[in-house]
């Protein structure tokens, strides 16, 4: 599975803090109901054993709504359950490196925040780049801020799509029309919702108009 512009739309990235006694693949079915168009499975803190088997049903789920599926990090449990790809960060395994475990028709993201780490990371095979913090966001401690002009220069310098990503909500994500973004990551303006449905579905409409206009 290639990456296409339009499966970036609006990404979702999960996070068990928002569970609130919820199934985390209960949620992630809410969010696709709700249309949410690529999801990104990740985990920090699972045992193997217990990623692996939250990675195989999420992997179906998403395959029913055929939505493309990704691992944050984690490329042993991506092969594992053949997930479309992997997202890394800059921290985390090169692209290229990657790209060399799980082969050619693999999806591959790769988080940057200038326009030196996007140049590298399409050189080296990434199929599209996250790129945040946009706004402030309680979910990564260490996530800096990238001003929107950092943004839009991203965009201009790579031919691969952007995403951006953090502290986005349906009120701010205006915001960033003009940047030449395709699409935004987020965790709590779906999963916090208390209608994750809904919420969805409010949102997206939000970030089509915002790459739009």
């Amino acid at each position: 599975m290639k990456c296409d512009k339009k499966d970036l739309l609006l990404y979702a990235v999960t996070d068990r803090r928002w569970l609130g006694g919820r199934r985390l693949a209960d949620q992630v079915e809410e969010a696709l109901k709700g249309g949410v168009t690529f999801v990104q499975l990740r985990e920090k803190d699972l045992d193997e054993e217990r990623f692996l088997e939250e990675a195989r049903e999420i992997k179906e789920l998403c395959g029913r709504y055929q939505v493309p599926f990704v691992i944050n990090d984690n490329v042993d449990i991506a092969q594992a359950v053949d997930a479309d790809g992997v997202h890394v960060g800059q921290s985390d395994m090169e692209a290229g490196d990657v790209r060399a475990r799980l082969g050619q028709d693999k999806i591959i993201g790769v988080s940057a925040q200038t326009v030196e780490q996007a140049l590298l990371a399409e050189s080296r095979g990434a199929d599209y780049l996250g790129v945040g913090a946009v706004f402030a966001t309680g979910s990564k401690a260490d996530a800096s801020e990238v001003d929107h002009e950092t943004v839009k220069a991203i965009c201009q310098a790579v031919h691969i799509p952007v995403i951006a990503i953090g502290g986005i909500t349906g009120e701010n994500v205006g915001a960033l029309t003009g940047t030449g973004v395709c699409g935004v990551a987020v965790i709590s303006a779906i999963f916090a919702q208390e209608d994750v449905e809904e919420g969805t579905r409010k949102l997206k409409e939000a970030v089509r108009c915002m790459v739009e206009n």
